[in-house]
This record gives C-alpha cells, structure tokens and sequence, in this order.
C-alpha cells in the first residue's frame, strides 16, 4: 500500500443506518463463523461481544465488537492473527458501511453509556486502546465521531461547517497513545472543511470557476477516501496493524489537505460572512413558483435579481462572493509564493489549470469571435447591453465604442484607473483586490487591454456581417491551453493582431475612410471649397430671415445646386451625405457654457453635456443669481431673433462601421469649427460689402472746404479696414496656419497607423488640436475674440447709416454755400469714435491674451501674433 500525495473528494452525501434485525443476524453471524473456524483459546484472545442499547430515537442499535489481543507464552511466542470476516457476504458488499450509521447524538455524547466507556478504558490494556482508537479514527477521519473521539462540545455543525469539525479525546486513553492521536486529529478537520467547502461552492451563484475549482479539489478527496479504504482493509486484515502505521500512512496527505484547507479558508473568510446570501435567499424564498418564473422572463427576479443584489452588496465595500478572477488571482498568488515548497507549488499549479479552465475558455471565445457569454459576472469584460449600435446616430460621447464593453476594473486604454458609474465596485479588504470579475489575475494584468479591444474589434466586424471562424483568430479549438504557459500569451497576441488588422482594413480599404474625411474637411473648413461662395449667394436671401422662420429643405436643395456645380471634383463623391441643419444657440455662447463647466471641449471624459445649471463662477442666489437670471433673459431673447445665417450648420451621415471614426462626438467637432470659420467668412462679406458701398461718390467726392468732414470720413475708411484686415488674418491664420498643416499630418498618420484605437485616437486628436489653436477652447480668448467680432459685425450692419450721414453732410456742405459750420461734426464723431474705442480696446485685450499664450499654453499662436502686428493702432 503506498502512501498518497494528493488526495481527492468524496461524493458521499448519504449515511446507511442499520435496522435491529440486521444487527441481530450479523450477530449471529459472528457467532456462527467462530463456531465454525474453532476460537483460539481463552488465555490466547479474549473476545467479548458488547451491545448497546437502544438509542434516543429508539430505532437503530450500536453493535461494538471489542477485541482484546494478547500473546502466547512459551516458546516462539508466535503472534496470534486476528479473524476476519471479510468471506462474510454481508461485510464483503461495504464492510465500513456497516459502521456508517453509527453516529451518537450530541445528546448520546453525554449519555451515562458513554461515561460509562470512557471509564473503562481505565482498565483496558494499551494493545485493546489502541484496537478502539484505531477504529475511532477510521469513522473521524471522514468526519464522523467515534466512540471515544467525539465531537468538541462547542462545535455546531451548521455554523463551524467551513471552519472543520472540532474532535475531541477521551481524557482516560494513555498518554503514549493520545498525543499520536492528537497529531492525526487535524487531517479530520481539514477534510470536514474541505468537504463543506465543495458542498457550498458548487451552487449556481459561485459561478464556473468555483465550480471547477470544487471539482478538482473533490478529485482529490476520492484518493483521500481511497486511502481511508485501503488502511480499513489493513485494519481489518493484519494483526500488525498499529496507530503508528496509520500515522506513516496518512503523514504525506496531512500536508496535502492542509494546503487545501488554508486555501479554503482564504476564500471563505475574504467574503464577509455576516453579509452572505441570507438576504437574497430570503428574497427569492418570498416568491413562489409561478411568480419566480413570470418574474425571470419580465427580468425582475430570479437569478437576474440574485446577481444584481450581489452585484449591489459587492459595489457597497462588503465585496461579495469570491469568484472568477478573484480566485484566479488567489491560485495564482499562492502558486508564486509556495515556489519553495514542491508539493504545495504542484498542488496549486493543478488547482490554477483546473479552476481557472472556465476562465480560459471565455476568454479564447472572447478574442477569437468577439462572444461574450458570462453569466455570473466572473470575467474581466462586461457588456452593456443596453448600448448598440443605433445609438451611435444621437450619440455624443462615443458610448459605443467606450462603454459597451468595458474592463470592470474600470481602467481605461489612455490612462490610469478611472472610476465610471458603476463601473468598478470597492476593492477588498486591506489587500486592495477588487471583488470578483473585476479582479484581473496578475498574469493578465499587462495583456488587459489588447483582450478587451480584440474581442471589441471582432464584434465590430460582427456587426458588418463578417463572421470570423475559430481557427482564424489565432488560436487552434483542439488545443488544450493554461494561463501559466507562455504559449498562451503569444496566441492572445496573435489573436490581437488579427482583429485589429482584419477592422483596419475594413475601415481604410472596404468603407474608404480616408475618401471619407477628405470630403468632411472639403465641407467643413472652407479652404478649397468654392461651392460655398456659391451657396452663400443663392442663399442670401433665405439666411437673412431668424433660425426658426428658415426653409431647411429650400436650403438644402440650394445646398445641393451648389454642390453640383463642382461636379468635376473629388471631395463631392459624397455630397449625398451632406446636409443642412439649424443650431438652436448661438456658437460662442454655447462654447463659453461648456469650457466654464468642463475646463475643455468634452470635459474629462469627453462629455458635452454641460449639465443643468452649471456656471463658470458665483452663486445662485443675492445679486450674481439675479444678474445670472437678467443675463439667461436676455440671451433667450437673443436665441429667439438670432439669424439664419449665425445658426447655420452642416451635418453628415455615415453608416456603420464608418460612424465609430466620423462619430457624432467628432462631427460635432467639425462643426464648431465650420461655425467659426463660417462666422469669420461672413463678417468679411459684411466688412468687403461696405467697401463695395463706400466707393460710391459721396464717399469719394473731395470735400476741400470742410476738413473735419474729409477727415471723418478718412477714420471710417480706416477702421473700416483694419477690420477687414484683422477678420482676414484670422480667416488665413485659421485656414492655413492650423487646419490645412493639421490635416497634412493626420494624411501622413493615417498611412502609417498600426491598430484601430490610434485610428481614433489620431482623428479627435487632430480635432482637438484644431479646436485648441484656433482659440475655441480659452475661455478668455473666446470671450475677447467674441467681442470684437461682434463689434466688426454690427459695425458692418451700420453701413447704410454710415453713408446717410455722409451723403446729409455733403449735401448740406453744398447747399450751404460751403460753409463748414453749417454741418455739424460732433455726433458722427462720437458715433464713430464708439467704434473706434471698442475696436481698439477689444483688439489690445485680444493681442495681449494671445501673445500670453504663445509664451505659455498655444505656441502656434505666435503665427497669429505676427499677423495682428500688422494691423496697427492709431495713435
């Protein structure tokens, strides 16, 4: 008989009990076969047959077949072999069975039988103590209590089940004798754990790797219970048989089982114990059914509920059921730190293979063909499955592409750990390890994020109706793969690289992106596009009435007129995707709402909702809320009358997959800057219009006699310049120091990008970095840029005012006899001077915040600071 290292799990879940009649004919039985086969002599062996009584329930009787060995004297002293019974039909079927019952009550334990065998021992020889304790241990080691080895008084089996069964000895066995037995007592214990353990773990709610984990640890019991067999035969059979035997025996597994338990113990005692399962299953035990069924189908109960209950408890700090990764984690910890030990390192390099066998296999599926099946929250991915790809037409903040499928750690791919609602629950305890599925095991910590966007990759070209086959995401079925190899890394990289190649040719090649945003920058920002000189003719008209009385479908076929009259080039392949729509605030004041509450275009985690009742600074209440409330008035009546043209706007329509790249959050993007670039052109109409207007006579007739009046009309050609000047080198500073150089290196980029995520990541940056330049992300800068070119506009909208008044004076001036006093100069100069002042105040604020950030913040804005030295300021 060898000794065994590795123990496995008994599926015993019933005890047989014998009846008194069956006692009664194994009795007669006994006696029958001694009869037969002729009893050594008395003086030799001395056999007594003891029955108990009936026990407290009155049913069953207790059989104890006492043996008292002792030695011949005389010569050769020869050993005297103890008679079996093991030709006994009855005995051959389970001879240990027929002992299995024999379990006394925690009431029989302090019966006066009991006592009563506890005070004979006194007188018994060592050899027939021995023989008892031997018997005891047979029953204890598979955690049922003997006769003399009994349960502790303070153990309660229902709530000490995962701690193991305390056993206790009689106080009248030899010394000699009690401290061997009390070196085997603790493998009783940690088998009546362990056992317990398997028993609760392997409910539904632990989940697939506690399910294999309790598998392979219930493996080993079955050699464990083997053993317990094969030292009952030995029992039996050998007359040699010695408590120092069964402790030879049994050492090797005591090691075995105690790794097991400290396991165990580890993963029962990290959840909380006083917030286990009892409210939910108190929960579900309210429910009958019907109810139960009708409610799992509505998802309001059921299993659905137990999770989303565990899931509560598991984000309120308790932490919840250790499961999936969380037990990987903790294999795989153990395995590294018992590197010293071999045994125990084998033991858990097994127990890591096994448990976390579930684990491997959703995590293939999930890099292989994008499926996501998790029903117990144990993965390190988790899906929302409420956001799809129809969300993408109203979507602002990319949740497709960012939330759909998410590490439950709740890091993210561009930087640390960031907290999403709901996203990641409370780490565990003092350790910090987050509960459950969140816990990434450390051998996959560094792969995370090429998991998740592989199986991100491959569901995006699911939903295109591409549908990958196993063997094509790198990793073969057939094949059998761990965690702890290294092989499997190399296939998680493969399996990368195949899903990330496979969605960037399907977005560069198939969908023709690059095309794609070569037409959105011809749209959008106005360097080449000549449609819109056109446009802005046709339209003249309709763009002149307010946002609300606008025809959009007379501006989009004027759109598309002027569209067709490029037909010749490139960037209109896809003018079918343009479209005209209406913005319902005015550009900067919803760019200055957004850049008070968030600091950024997008806030932090580049969201666009500024929030209910944001603000940049004070308070609600006293005289800054009830400015703050004139000010929301006045601008909701500005909103009411704004024009067609400062609404005015162009959308594009793409179709999935496209839309993960040119995505409502960067459509919008695009038209901040088209509003802008569009509100620059438009002031340089304005500002070239009353040029046009002021080369007409009166503005060019010399007026010798009256100088204050050719003087005046020499400061409103000037400002009127500088104007122009100033909008057209914003215009040119925009269009190409900024978009034009931009977009040459998002073209070089784009020939160069490697995975799908830098796809993106290059295309907001460039947008960002557009935006940022052209100083739509300053809330200084947007507030003094703002102002003066609103101080342009209107002084451009006083055109007609402007050459009345030079007409009224020329004409007084000639009917007067040309007689300058009879025209009076004081308040066009006062009218004029307004301009002037406002102009020239706004436009040193401007210069000065623009050369602050050139040094400091925005160092392409030293572009433009050459460029407004050029419009100079009178002195």
């Amino acid at each position: 008989m060898s000794s065994l290292l590795t123990p496995r799990p008994s599926s015993r879940t019933s005890r047989l009990t014998l009846s008194t009649k069956q006692i009664n004919k194994i009795a007669g039985t006994i006696a029958s076969v001694r009869a037969t086969r002729g009893a050594p002599p008395r003086s030799e062996v001395d056999e007594d047959l003891d029955e108990d009584e009936e026990d407290v329930n009155g049913n069953d009787m207790e059989i104890k077949i006492t043996r008292r060995t002792t030695t011949s004297t005389g010569r050769g002293r020869e050993s005297i072999r103890e008679q079996s019974f093991i030709a006994e039909s009855s005995f051959v079927r389970a001879p240990l069975n027929s002992r299995v019952a024999v379990q006394p009550s925690p009431r029989a334990k302090k019966s006066s039988k009991g006592k009563a065998r506890e005070e004979s021992l006194k007188g018994v020889p060592i050899e027939i103590q021995e023989a008892f304790i031997l018997e005891d241990l047979l029953f204890v080691l598979m955690g049922i209590p003997g006769t003399y080895i009994t349960h502790h008084p303070d153990y309660n089996p229902e709530e000490d089940d995962l701690d193991g069964a305390q056993f206790v000895v009689s106080n009248t066995l030899d010394l000699s004798l009690r401290d061997l037995v009390d070196r085997i007592l603790p493998l009783a214990k940690y088998y009546t754990a362990i056992a317990a353990f398997i028993e609760r773990r392997s409910h539904l709610d632990f989940g697939l790797v506690n399910h294999a984990l309790c598998a392979s640890i219930r493996d080993m019991l079955k050699d464990y219970l083997t053993l317990v067999s094969q030292l009952e035969h030995a029992f039996i059979s050998s007359s040699t048989f010695s408590l120092q035997k069964l402790f030879f025996y049994i050492h090797p597994t005591m090691h075995t089982l105690a790794t097991l338990f400290s396991l165990t113990s580890e993963l029962v005692h990290a959840e909380d114990p006083e917030e286990g399962d009892s409210d939910i299953e108190l929960v579900m035990e309210e429910e009958d059914e019907e109810e139960r069924r009708r409610n799992e189908e509505l998802g309001l109960g059921g299993e659905g509920l137990k999770a989303l209950l565990g899931e509560m408890k598991g984000s309120g700090g308790g932490g919840g059921i250790v499961k999936g990764g969380e037990v990987v984690a903790v294999l795989w910890e153990r395995m590294m730190n018992t590197s010293g030990d071999p045994t125990a390192h084998q033991l858990y390099r097994k127990l890591l293979r096994d448990a976390s066998r579930p684990y491997t296999q959703m995590l293939t599926r999930w890099i292989k063909m994008g499926h996501l099946s998790d029903p117990y929250d144990e993965f390190m991915v988790k899906e929302s499955k409420f956001i799809n790809r129809g969300t993408l037409e109203m979507d602002y903040t990319d949740e497709y592409w960012d939330r759909r499928y998410t590490l439950r750690d709740g890091s993210t791919i561009s930087g640390p750990t960031k907290r999403h609602q709901g996203s990641a629950p409370a780490t565990r305890g003092a350790g910090g390890r987050l509960p459950g599925g969140a816990c990434i095991p450390p051998l996959l910590d560094a792969w995370k994020h090429k998991i998740l966007l592989a199986g991100k990759y491959l569901n995006v070209i699911r939903e295109c109706g591409i549908e990958t086959r196993e063997e094509e995401g790198g990793v073969p079925q057939d094949e059998e793969c761990y965690l702890d190899d290294d092989q499997f890394y190399t296939r998680v990289e493969d399996a990368y690289q195949y899903a990330n190649r496979t969605l960037l040719q399907l977005l560069l090649k198939d969908q023709s992106l690059v095309p794609r945003l070569r037409s959105l920058k011809y749209y959008f920002f106005l360097a080449q596009s000549s449609f819109l000189t056109h446009f802005l003719d046709l339209a003249h008209s309709e763009l002149r009435k307010s946002s609300k009385s606008a025809s959009i479908v007379k501006l989009q076929s004027l759109l598309y007129l002027s569209l067709n009259m490029n037909f010749n080039s490139e960037e209109v392949e896809f003018r079918e995707d343009i479209k005209v729509t209406m913005a319902s605030s005015g550009l900067y004041e919803w760019l200055l709402k957004v850049v008070s509450v968030s600091g950024a275009i997008g806030g932090e985690d580049g969201e666009w909702d500024i929030g209910v009742g944001g603000s940049s600074a004070g308070g609600a209440g006293g005289e800054d809320g009830e400015g703050k409330r004139r000010e929301d008035k006045d601008k909701d009546r500005d909103k009411k009358a704004m024009a067609a043209m400062d609404a005015l706007s162009l959308d594009y329509t793409v179709k999935f997959p496209l839309s993960l790249v040119i995505s409502r959050k960067t459509i919008l993007r695009y038209q901040l800057l088209f509003r802008f670039l569009l509100h620059l052109k438009h002031v340089e109409q304005n500002l070239c219009s009353m040029w046009i207007d002021q080369k007409a006579a009166v503005w060019r007739t010399p007026v010798r006699g009256h100088p204050e009046l050719e003087k005046w009309r020499a400061r409103v050609f000037l400002l009127r310049a500088r104007m122009l000047t100033y909008v057209q080198q914003i215009l040119a500073f925009a269009t190409f120091e900024v978009l034009e150089p931009n977009w040459r290196k998002l073209e070089e980029k784009l020939t160069k990008v490697q995975t799908v995520d830098q796809l993106l990541k290059d295309h907001v940056d460039f947008l960002d970095t557009c935006l940022k330049e052209c100083m739509l992300t300053s809330s200084k800068l947007l507030r003094v840029l703002s102002r003066l070119l609103q101080t342009c506009s209107t002084f451009a909208l006083y055109t007609s005012t402007f050459t009345k008044s030079a007409n009224q004076a020329l004409s007084t001036f000639q009917n007067s006899g040309e007689d300058p006093g009879s025209v009076p100069m004081d308040k066009r100069w006062d009218f004029l001077f307004k301009f002037e002042q406002n102009f020239n105040h706004s436009f040193k604020v401007h210069l000065d915040c623009v050369q602050y950030f050139a040094s400091s913040e925005n160092v392409a804005l030293l572009a433009l600071v050459v460029r407004l030295n050029n419009v100079r300021v009178p002195s």
